[in-house]
This record gives C-alpha cells, structure tokens and sequence, in this order.
C-alpha cells in the first residue's frame, strides 16, 4: 500500500472487489482513472492471494484448469499478436495453453497453483502438489499418469476415476467437487473477458476469497490487503 494516495477511497474500491467489477465499471463506482482502478486491483489482491488452507485432509481431489495463454497488455510479445477468442492453433493440450493444477478436500478448503504451460508433468506435481497435502491425505484424480507416478514416488495413497471411459463416480471416489469449482472459476473470470497470464495467479486468489463468501465485506477485504486474515 506504500504511495498509494485518495485512501479515502479504498473501502469503496473494496467494495468493487467484492462485487467482482471489471476495472471500467470500479474506476466510475470508485471515481478514480481506471489505470488506477487496475493498479489497485492487483497491489490490493497481492497479499490475500496468499491466505490458503494447508495441508488438505480427508479426500483431497485435483485436477487440472487450462486456460489460453495470453500476454495482454504486454508491450514486447514473445509471439505474433492476436485476438482474444481465437482458437488456439494446436489440437488439444499443448503449450499455448497454461496449466492450472486445482487441489480441494471435502471440507472445501482449496489450494491451486499454476503448473507451468502444456500437460501437468510429475515434477510439477512434485514441486507444486506435494506440499499441500498432508501426509494421510486421500488423492483422487482423474487416469492421468502423472498422478500416478507422482503419487508412487510420495507414498500418498491414490484412488483414480477414468473419465474418457465415462467412470465419474465410484462411492466416494470422484472429482466432482473440483471439477465444479472449476466451472464457478470458468463463470467468473468470463466477466473480465480476458486477463493476462502474468496476473493469473491475483486472479485466482480473488476467485478463492470471494467463494463461500470468504470475505464478505470491504472492511475485511481492507484488512485481507495488508495481511490482517480473519479466520474462522
């Protein structure tokens, strides 16, 4: 929050977070430039994107979120510019796509993390999944490899669900829970038509303040900015 000025205008810019408003709508809501309304979306949302509950316990579902890879707003692109809403010039996974791995127990509690571009590989797992997970967790996942493997290698006990073959639920081993949080992320994002991968990860961390109303008024949402998490 260091140099940010109009202060009196924060819990109202709060308040635009927690409605989720694109950066137009809070700029004219707030009544500042909307080149101020994006650097306080992000410098607000830097710290509560790192409020998350872990290890999960219980049966601890994951899956991976593929979103098109974009460098909006980038003045030096790595490739030749486009515009949003192409199809991706590749069939199926591959690395014009970033990886989202998306880990969430019973209870709801919900972590994920951005793997990196192209199919989830066992090192990302490794580096991204492992910590998350407490030791006596169940992991349930869908037939992909890497989860097998990376599981083997861990010690965490594994139950897997083949979704290709149209095996979504057994008992309780599902990716329902997951995958549907995927969905309300999906719905969500929609709305701002489009963020730059560089600032996926704020992205992500609002999607998760903002579920089951984590943080339900712009006085927390304020708090949340500088670190100060309720918990209940």
């Amino acid at each position: 929050m260091a140099r940010l000025r109009l202060k009196d205008n924060w819990l109202a810019h709060c308040k635009a977070l927690l409605r989720s408003d694109t950066v137009r709508r809070a700029a004219v809501r707030v009544g500042v430039h909307k080149n101020t309304a994006f650097r306080w979306r992000h410098r607000f949302l830097t710290l509560p994107k790192t409020d998350r509950p872990f290890p999960l316990h219980g049966i601890a579902e994951a899956d991976e979120l593929f979103l098109r890879e974009s460098e909006k707003g980038a003045r030096h692109l790595e490739r030749p510019p486009r515009k949003r809403g192409v199809a991706a010039t590749k069939r199926g996974i591959s690395r014009e796509q970033v990886c989202i791995v998306v880990a969430r127990d019973r209870a709801g509690q919900t972590v994920d993390f951005i793997a990196g571009k192209g199919p989830v590989t066992k090192l990302q797992l490794h580096r991204g999944l492992a910590p998350i997970l407490a030791p006596d967790a169940l992991l349930v996942t869908d037939a992909n490899a890497s989860y097998l493997y990376f599981a083997q290698e861990r010690g965490f006990m594994h139950q897997w669900v083949n979704l290709k073959a149209g095996a979504r639920v057994k008992g309780a081993v599902h990716i329902q829970n997951v995958n549907a949080y995927h969905s309300r992320f999906r719905g969500w994002l929609s709305n701002f038509h489009g963020v730059a991968t560089h600032y996926l990860s704020n992205y992500l961390g609002w999607r998760w303040a903002l579920d089951k109303s984590r943080i339900d008024d712009p006085a927390a949402q304020l708090r949340a900015t500088v670190g100060a998490f309720s918990h209940t």
